[in-house]
């Protein structure tokens, strides 16, 4: 059975066919290049985040749940993707909106700057 089972498992995969999948239909869901991130808002949101509790912080900026991922990014085929982080204990935290924080998902203050007070709210910096 093992010749017969590795036979049709040569088979399935399409080994020894010398063909290769075709997997152009992605393109139309994934961007070669991933957007780039835009401005949700100019002032980060307060949120008491929960110990243990794994949150999902929206990275593209076009999440209508901000600051957190409600799946935006996927369907309007940015190539990016939420940032998964957990927190070891409850705490209130400050999280970026303007999406040009050094320290993602937390504020880092860069919403001050000239360049983001400039920008305007759903464009990219």
């Amino acid at each position: 059975m093992g010749g017969v089972g590795a036979a049709l498992r040569r088979a399935a995969c399409g080994a020894g066919l010398n063909q290769r999948r075709d997997f152009s239909w992605l393109t139309q869901w994934f961007s070669k290049a991933p957007a780039k991130a835009v401005v949700a808002q100019k002032t980060p949101i307060k949120v008491e985040l929960v110990a243990g509790t794994t949150y999902r912080w929206c990275v593209c900026g076009r999440s209508k749940k901000q600051p957190f991922c409600d799946g935006s990014h996927f369907f309007q085929r940015t190539g990016l993707a939420p940032l998964k982080f957990k927190v070891q204990e409850t705490r209130t935290a400050s999280l970026c909106t303007c999406k040009a924080t050094q320290r993602p998902p937390y504020c880092d203050g860069t919403h001050k700057s000239e360049r983001v007070q400039k920008a305007e709210v759903g464009s990219p910096l």
